[in-house]
């Protein structure tokens, strides 16, 4: 599983120019779900997500994490980031298969609803994101790594 999260001041989603999803302070987490993506994958993502100190604190340091600061969390969904670019057109035959990897995107949301407060994009859905990202703090996890 691979997290790109972005600190962001706020960030939307919107589908057809119409908005569905939009937080404040947080962050903006785009989710590559892969085949052999397991419960253990989950739980390692949604760890180091709650707990990743990477929100300044008073004296303009990367200290907090999301709940320190009770920020707010825009997880979309992204396959492509399951991509092999060994080739000059990617593949994405590693990526977890739309049904299954439906359920496990609705699972990694529900394991941070335990956390923080978060919205989503729509899974299999054409969207545009919005990032207001601050910093920039942009921060890559490998659930495999």
């Amino acid at each position: 599983m691979i997290a790109v999260i972005q600190r962001v001041t706020n960030g939307f989603v919107s589908i057809d120019n119409e908005v569905i999803s939009q937080i404040g302070k947080g962050y903006v987490i785009l989710l590559g779900i892969f085949e052999d993506d397991t419960k253990e994958d989950i739980e390692k993502v949604v760890d180091k997500i709650v707990h990743l100190r990477v929100i300044a604190d008073k004296e303009n340091k990367m200290n907090l994490s999301i709940m320190d600061t009770r920020g707010e969390i825009l997880l979309v969904p992204q396959f492509t980031l399951c991509a092999d670019t060994s080739q000059r057109r990617p593949s994405f035959i590693h990526a977890m298969k739309p049904e299954k990897a439906e359920a496990v995107f609705h699972h990694v949301t529900g394991e941070l609803k335990k956390y923080v407060p978060v919205k989503t994009g729509k899974f299999a859905a054409y969207m545009n994101v919005n990032i207001q990202n601050d910093g920039p703090v942009t921060i890559i996890l490998d659930s495999k790594k």
